[in-house]
């Protein structure tokens, strides 16, 4: 039964923020405790994440295959950013919830300055844009890499990196996104039902 016009339906309003909160707040636990492992298992989905332009000191990327929840190997390209600055992000995800398809978007960035990352690291299927590289390495050993601490891959395997990168365009389907700190300014966060992706 649809509640009378005017009223709200507390338990579908609950179905479709309870999850969203929840998500925000694990993402608010690691954030304070300066670091989100990028160990975790990913979600069954790519998400979708945009930016005007992104800059940083150093990149570093190799081919990894990132696990979800029941074991199934979802191969990527990560790519890692030594102190990322983003002109503006947004990130959005569609979820499947008991009331339709939702969908999970963040933003920040723009008008109210820019979000900045330390060790950002991008586990991406794809990645679009316009780019400018510094003293670019193709086919380094991936094990060998050392233009962003931390980021290697095994001995053996290909590897990429760059002494400094900027991309305008940004445009990636990513199954996930870590950093040491992110700084988000002017952060807005929405759940829709069959609300608009980023792109």
């Amino acid at each position: 039964m649809n509640p009378p016009e005017g009223r709200t339906s507390w338990k579908r309003a609950a179905a479709v923020a309870v999850p969203a909160f929840m998500a925000v707040a694990a993402m608010a636990v690691g954030m304070a405790e300066g670091v989100l492992a990028s160990s975790f298992a990913v979600s069954g989905a790519a998400f979708k994440v945009s930016s005007g332009e992104l800059s940083g000191k150093g990149l570093a990327s190799y081919v990894h295959v990132d696990r979800s929840a029941d074991g199934a190997g979802h191969p990527v390209a990560l790519l890692g950013i030594g102190d990322a600055t983003l002109s503006d992000i947004c990130q959005s995800a569609q979820v499947s919830t008991p009331v339709g398809t939702v969908v999970f978007k963040l933003t920040a960035g723009g008008k109210a300055g820019a979000v900045r990352a330390s060790d950002l690291v991008l586990d991406s299927e794809d990645l679009a844009g316009d780019a400018s590289l510094g003293r670019i390495e193709l086919g380094r050993d991936a094990s060998t890499l050392d233009a962003v601490p931390g980021v290697r891959g095994e001995a053996g395997q290909f590897g990429l990196q760059a002494s400094d990168v900027t991309v305008t365009g940004v445009r990636s389907h990513a199954r996930s996104a870590t950093g040491g700190n992110f700084k988000l300014r002017g952060l807005a966060l929405n759940v829709d039902l069959n609300g608009e992706a980023c792109f």
